[in-house]
């Protein structure tokens, strides 16, 4: 990553990216701030995020976030806030629409304000996969049809759209669409965070069995750090654009099963795995794997496949079995 001078501004930052992603600015020299929804999150800060400003700030709020933005005068913005679940979407539909959806505009609009005043200012936006619902043909590109089939994948979608509406009337403006990626921060309610919990527990002797949804569906898996590091390439891109980021290595729920219990040296885990049709997502995509090459033709390029990925999520949970046990 380029060293610089940056004044950054990231949405969201105590979530697994917006973290990963000041931190490796922050390490760049530049100076960043971050905000978050809860007050109470900001007052407690974060040992990990030293030298990164926090700020209280809701995308739901317009004049909050438009005041924080005038004050900041941030050069670039990644707007990474709100919540990251396909699942929660669906129990709350109305509020996914209104963070995700109208939330960004509310972000895209107080960064117009800079960009009409004459200021410098590049947008990046967190899209996702979801975006292109169950899509016909894979991998998908940037130009695969937009055919969202969740509340989450739609409310993405508006906001997708918006950043090109945006970039046609002459600001930076550009979306990085991001497919599956995980890390030890990423909290259990995820799936892969589960499996490697699960796992871990099972070989620690704690439980019997994992249970989970549909383990058929398949994913295009990368690990978070090096998503958050796309995401600044494309923020240096000589253009603002849309960029897919994905590893472009399709793999389904049961392989990652499978390479998680051999991390722990367990080969027979049919056995130790249960399915709950109960947990199975309405209108879940039945394959999600991205084509990153106008990404790639950038330099950019993930640092780990996939078997390395799982083994360092579960490896992350064994660690922390062993110390509640301790």
């Amino acid at each position: 990553m380029p060293e610089g001078n940056e004044r950054v501004l990231i949405t969201g930052v105590l979530g697994q990216d917006g973290w990963y992603l000041a931190r490796q600015l922050a390490d760049a020299g530049h100076e960043v701030h971050g905000t978050d929804r809860h007050e109470s999150r900001v007052a407690a800060g974060d040992e990990g995020l030293q030298g990164v400003a926090l700020h209280h700030a809701d995308l739901l709020d317009e004049h909050a976030m438009g005041r924080l933005v005038a004050e900041v005068e941030p050069t670039r913005i990644f707007n990474l806030a709100g919540s990251t679940s396909v699942a929660r979407s669906w129990s709350h539909p109305a509020e996914s629409a209104n963070i995700l959806g109208v939330g960004a505009v509310r972000l895209l609009a107080a960064a117009w304000e800079l960009h009409a005043a004459g200021k410098a200012v590049r947008f990046l936006q967190a899209s996702s996969a979801e975006i292109f619902g169950d899509p016909a043909s894979s991998p998908q590109t940037e130009d695969t049809p937009i055919a969202p089939v969740t509340p989450y994948g739609a409310a993405k979608a508006f906001a997708h759209s918006m950043v090109r509406v945006y970039r046609q009337r002459g600001m930076f403006a550009t979306t990085a669409v991001l497919y599956n990626h995980e890390s030890p921060r990423r909290p259990q309610s995820f799936v892969a965070a589960k499996i490697a919990r699960g796992v871990a527990e099972i070989a620690a002797g704690r439980r019997e069995k994992l249970t989970l949804g549909n383990i058929d569906v398949s994913r295009d898996w990368g690990f978070a750090p090096d998503y958050a590091a796309a995401m600044n390439v494309i923020l240096d891109a000589p253009r603002a654009d849309d960029y897919v980021v994905a590893t472009g290595d399709s793999r389904s729920v049961r392989d990652f099963v499978a390479v998680a219990f051999r991390a722990v040296g367990i080969e027979d885990w049919e056995s130790r795995v249960q399915v709950d049709r109960d947990l199975f997502r309405p209108a879940d995509p039945r394959s999600l794997v991205g084509d990153a090459a106008r990404l790639r033709a950038l330099g950019w390029k993930p640092s780990l496949d996939f078997d390395a990925l799982v083994r360092i999520l579960v490896e992350a949970q064994v660690a922390a079995v062993a110390s509640e046990e301790g």
